[in-house]
């Protein structure tokens, strides 16, 4: 805190006239329908709708490094000194939108034009028809449904990382080798569980689980061949790996919890389930609810195993969104409808993150 009197922390309203504000709006809003003209003519000449030969996207560059100097002159012109210290921030504003931003209008235009990579026409505008082959396409469909079944497994996973975290965090014997070894499956790849447990152990001829199958009674063991048994064993294998994440969460808020509180439960004849329900799990929602939602990201990203394992099969019956993505990239190369699939599943993402935040908000703070 500065001392009375002392004005080198003080920042004080500046006299700023009507003609300086006037120029100040100018400037940043003349700059900026500069660039969104920009950005239409070179859309335009892309899509072949006028005449216009451009070689490239440089005109875009020019105007948006003269819109971001016009809009610190401006945060200048019309702030006064506030406005210079916005400019410390401006230039980190300005990268996130170049390479955000940008990218993503971008991305737009490539979504609703046909555009394949074995085709010697180049990109073309086709209006909505990639929407109309998405909304008729049973295998993206298929995957945003696998994607459903995925997620919801983390529930599942959730239970079993919170029974081993209670473990690790109780006064076992060897806990500590026990917290390492559990979080070995972590420091693995995907691709690398993906290719020792799926494609070496899990192989239907040699591999030893097939052999343990066999010698349980399974006669032809075969964990990719049965839709239902492939999608529940990619969902094994990716809960395997990334358990240990969700149970090194967890440990560290239970070893955050004050003892006084525990101790004051047994003191009021709480017991060992009591306490849990009623003093532990409420305590450590704000933790549970972090680890989830990060899970959530990660369960959303899904590729790497399924990519590895199964390439989507048997007939994309494993398939996520990311993986049938991937595929419409490289063995289709329809760099168009795959783009489009991208945008939509980006927004059901954040449509459905952001509900669930909603809702853990309600829950967590009810409103009367």
């Amino acid at each position: 805190m500065s001392e009375p009197g002392d004005l080198l922390h003080v920042v004080t309203a500046d006299e700023i006239s009507d003609q300086r504000r006037a120029l100040g709006r100018v400037l940043v809003w003349g700059s900026f329908g500069l660039l969104v003209a920009t950005f239409a003519v070179l859309g335009l000449a892309q899509a072949d709708v006028i005449g216009l030969q451009l070689p490239n996207w440089r005109p875009a560059l020019y105007a948006f490094l003269f819109w971001g100097t016009c809009l610190g002159i401006s945060r200048v012109l019309l702030s006064g000194e506030q406005g210079k210290r916005s400019l410390f921030i401006l230039p980190a504003t300005l990268f996130v939108v170049a390479t955000v931003i940008f990218p993503l209008i971008f991305a737009l235009g490539i979504a609703f034009s046909n555009w394949n990579l074995s085709s010697l026409e180049g990109r073309s505008f086709n209006g909505l028809d990639n929407v109309r082959q998405m909304w008729s396409d049973p295998f993206y469909w298929n995957a945003l449904g696998n994607m459903v079944y995925y997620t919801l497994a983390i529930l599942v996973e959730y239970a079993i990382a919170f029974g081993l975290a209670l473990i690790l965090a109780s006064n076992i014997r060897g806990r500590r080798f026990f917290r390492v070894a559990f979080l070995l499956p972590l420091m693995l790849s995907p691709v690398a569980v993906s290719w020792m447990i799926g494609k070496s152990m899990m192989e239907v001829r040699f591999g030893p689980l097939a052999r343990l199958a066999r010698w349980l009674g399974w006669d032809r063991p075969s964990f990719f061949g049965d839709p239902e048994i492939a999608r529940a064993t990619i969902m094994m294998m990716d809960a395997w790996t990334y358990i240990p994440f969700m149970m090194i969460m967890i440990l560290a808020g239970l070893q955050a919890i004050p003892r006084e509180i525990q101790e004051a439960a047994r003191v009021d004849g709480a017991g060992g389930w009591r306490s849990f329900w009623e003093v532990t799990f409420p305590l450590m929602l704000p933790v549970s609810i972090t680890a989830i939602l990060i899970r959530v990201i990660f369960k959303l990203k899904l590729a790497d195993i399924i990519i590895n394992v199964t390439s989507g099969g048997p007939g994309g019956a494993t398939d996520s969104v990311t993986s049938f993505i991937f595929r419409e990239y490289r063995d289709r190369s329809n760099v168009g409808y795959g783009t489009l699939l991208a945008i939509v599943y980006l927004l059901l993402i954040v449509i459905a993150i952001t509900v669930f935040m909603k809702l853990v908000d309600r829950w967590m703070n009810p409103r009367y």
